[in-house]
Parts: C-alpha cells; sequence; structure tokens
C-alpha cells in the first residue's frame, strides 16, 4: 500500500518545526503497526526559488518508508507511508490531517498487492483518489 497525503496546513510554524517531524517519524511507525529499522532523518532545504524551502524527513520501517515534505512559503506538505504490509488508512489520514492542522486535503490510495502465483502481468495497481 502507498498513502500519499497532500495537503495546505493552517500552521506554518509546525511546517517549519524540525524536531516536530523528527518526532513524527520516530514515533509513529508503532502507531500503525510499523517497525522502525532507522532513526529519522530530517533536512532543512532551500530550492532554486527561495520560496521553495522546507523541512524533508524520512524513516525506513522494515515495511517500506514513512516521509514528508514541507513547503513552509506555501503552506504546503506531501506526506507518504509506504508499506509492503496492510494498515489502516483512515487512522493515518485523520492522524496527520490533525498533527499538521490540514485545513484541505487530497489523498491517494495505491494498492501493490500482488500474489506469487499470479503473474506480475495480470496484476492491476488500484489507485483512489479522495479530496478532504
Amino acid at each position: 500500500m502507498h498513502l500519499i497525503i497532500d495537503g495546505y496546513s493552517s500552521s506554518k510554524e509546525i511546517l517549519q518545526d524540525e524536531q516536530f517531524i523528527t518526532y513524527c517519524l520516530e514515533h509513529y511507525p508503532p502507531k500503525i503497526g510499523m517497525t522502525k529499522i532507522s532513526p529519522p532523518y530530517v533536512v532543512r532545504y532551500v530550492g532554486p526559488n527561495p520560496r521553495d524551502w522546507g523541512i524533508s524527513g524520512f524513516i525506513f520501517i522494515s515495511e517500506s518508508h514513512i516521509a514528508i515534505h514541507t513547503f513552509v512559503e506555501r503552506s504546503y506538505v506531501n506526506i507518504d507511508v509506504f508499506s509492503c504490509k496492510d494498515f489502516d488508512t483512515e487512522k493515518v489520514i485523520r492522524d496527520f490531517q490533525q498533527e499538521f492542522q490540514l485545513v484541505k486535503s487530497r489523498t491517494c490510495l495505491i494498492d501493490r498487492e500482488w500474489s506469487e502465483i499470479e503473474p506480475i502481468a495480470a496484476v492491476t495497481s488500484g489507485f483512489a483518489y479522495h479530496e478532504r
């Protein structure tokens, strides 16, 4: 499963808080039954356009990874939860909407499940987009 959350926050303070992003990445995986296999890696960056500065954070989990990218001046955040193990997507959406104070968001769930007994060519990925 690959859950993508794109949203606009009411709090630029949250989006530029490296400690908050680190805390989220450190403490969230166990809340959804995932296993951390690395510490969070969080960096502040500035793109070619100075308005594109923000914080990017990433943590490896045994099931895959969780990534967060903020664009502070745009009040925007991208969040990816990618896992080979099923998880409660509605809970994750609610949790991140609350934690990042999202006033508008769009989610996409990509189902990447496949069976070892089926040829890969026979498997189709499912996409579901939701505006919130």
